[in-house]
């Protein structure tokens, strides 16, 4: 399990994006490359980690369900996860 600190960071970070978002947007746009410069880093998507909303995991993170590998297996063999089945031929 992630450090509920990070946990927090990255929920910080991820409001930050989508405070500045049309704002970052109209400043490309108009290739004010100051102006970029002038906002807060973490403003920026790119510093944004895919976490597993479960567990917190960054690695194994599977971008479909949003959770990692190993929470993946485990939700999916306790038929938490609708649609999904085991395959067996």
């Amino acid at each position: 399990m992630a450090k509920k600190s990070q946990m927090e960071r990255l929920k910080k970070r991820q409001k930050l994006v989508e405070k500045y978002a049309a704002k970052r947007l109209a400043m490309k746009r108009a290739n004010d490359y100051d102006g970029l410069d002038r906002l807060p880093r973490n403003a920026n998507p790119t510093r944004i980690k895919n976490r597993c909303v479960v567990t917190g995991r960054s690695r194994g993170y599977m971008r479909k369900f949003g959770i990692s590998r190993i929470a993946f297996r485990e939700m999916a063999l306790q038929g938490k996860i609708p649609g999904l089945r085991k395959s067996s031929w």
